[in-house]
């Protein structure tokens, strides 16, 4: 077996069988390079599981804010502010990367900015509120550009057919990265918290492995992943030059993919409340330890992985549509257990669903986008399309955010109040015509033509 091919054997190519992962993926294309591809969705899902969910936020909240009743007030507008500047800058970003082909390059840059601010984030403690949400802001801001350009390989990789099961090997995959990095952490928040040391202690070691698992992980996509789609060498236009040129052309020539971004907006409000309060939900409606929150979120991410493993094939068979419209009525059952659990085993009960839900929804995104994304646009409709999920990231948790700072910290209202978000993608998902849209995506017109 040559060098290339063989190497996936252990990854993607472990758990999909040879014959099936060739049939889904284009002409050229190794299974040593799908590997490489979904290793960064191994490699930064750590980052989100240990900094947003589980060890940072709720040690934020409880230990640098010192348990003032702004503090999730306080993290949740710092990851707004970096949503926000994500949204500014990454149509300018991704449409800069399809003039000079330089997705790679881009993925660099964002990876080793993640990386460095993860490991600075050691140094939060007790007090350092400013250098905590600064941090906390740039870390999140290069993860989200990264995280839209490696779903921009995605249309390059997979068959047109075969969009969804290829991205949910990736989103599954991905999955299993935050897992070890989680394991990883939760092995020294144990150890430490055992041995009588307080989080101030161990938090900025934990920071230090997330930080370290991403680089080491991240390397095969740096080295084996191709940039398949040659440079436009169209003009790069200023900031919101590019963004009304852009919001112009899905108005006239892709409605369906415009229906999308709405869609996308609002579900993926409702996805960024649990992704980064879930943690501060546990610990503060619940009642759970630190490591107690660990141990469910590590069972979230295992049924994440399993939930876009298996419903990538199911969204190719049953249509994209479909299955986003199932999942989306999944997380509002979830969010209706949640908010009724009073005893532990419901809320865990509520939180394996959630997994489920969080797996496929956004698996199902990303191909749904691959499909309706013009060949030779990729990067910049994969920037759209962020653009639209980082406004959701900024009004999801900011609306959380509030509403338990009004109500006195009343976190149930507030994840009550986060359901409405997924009624209304739902509401939007039905007016989408996605045959219409995915015909559309062979129009390359630009509007400033």
């Amino acid at each position: 077996m040559p060098p290339e091919q063989g190497d996936a054997e252990s990854c993607s190519g472990g758990f999909v069988p040879p014959s099936v992962l060739q049939q889904a993926l284009k002409p050229g294309v190794t299974r040593r390079e799908v590997w490489a591809w979904a290793m960064y969705d191994f490699a930064n899902s750590g980052y989100t599981t240990v900094v947003l969910t589980t060890v940072f936020s709720a040690y934020f909240v409880g230990v640098v804010a010192e348990g003032k009743t702004w503090g999730t007030l306080a993290f949740t507008a710092a990851l707004s502010l970096s949503y926000l500047l994500v949204m500014l800058t990454m149509p300018v970003l991704g449409a800069r990367a399809d003039a000079r082909a330089g997705k790679r390059r881009l993925l660099f840059t964002s990876t080793v900015g993640c990386v460095i601010a993860t490991a600075l984030l050691s140094f939060s403690g007790p007090g350092s509120i400013a250098w905590g949400l600064i941090i906390l802001a740039i870390s999140n801001y290069c993860y989200c550009v990264g995280e839209s350009i490696v779903a921009a390989f995605l249309p390059e990789i997979a068959q047109p057919q075969a969009l969804g099961r290829v991205s949910g090997w990736g989103w599954s995959f991905g999955y299993f990265g935050g897992m070890l990095t989680l394991g990883s952490s939760l092995g020294i928040v144990s150890w430490a918290t055992a041995a009588g040391y307080p989080a101030s202690e161990y938090v900025g070691y934990v920071m230090l492995l997330t930080a370290a698992v991403f680089a080491v992980a991240a390397v095969p996509s740096f080295l084996f992943l191709r940039e398949r789609t040659p440079a436009t060498h169209k003009p790069v236009e200023p900031v919101a030059a590019r963004l009304r040129a852009a919001w112009r052309d899905t108005s006239q020539n892709f409605p369906d993919f415009r229906l999308l971004l709405f869609c996308g907006a609002c579900y993926y409000a409702g996805i960024s409340v649990v992704i980064t309060l879930s943690a501060v939900y546990a610990t503060q409606a619940m009642g759970f330890t630190m490591a107690q929150t660990m141990l469910l979120v590590f069972t979230v991410n295992i049924a994440a992985a399993i939930g876009a493993f298996l419903f990538g094939y199911a969204q190719d068979k049953i249509g994209h549509k479909v299955a986003l419209s199932i999942t989306l009525v999944g997380w509002v059952v979830m969010i209706l257990i949640a908010f009724l659990a009073i005893q532990v085993w419901v809320f865990w009960i509520a939180a394996t669903l959630a997994g489920l839900c969080m797996g496929t929804s956004q698996s199902a995104g990303r191909a749904m986008v691959g499909a309706m994304a013009p060949e030779r646009r990729l990067a910049e409709f994969y920037s759209l399309w962020t653009f639209a999920t980082q406004l959701a990231a900024v009004v999801g948790p900011l609306c959380y955010g509030l509403v338990t700072w009004s109500t006195g910290g009343n976190h149930r209202l507030a994840l009550l109040f986060t359901g409405l978000f997924f009624v209304a993608g739902l509401a939007v998902l039905s007016r989408l015509n996605f045959a219409r849209g995915a015909a559309a995506r062979d129009i390359m017109v630009y509007s400033s033509d």
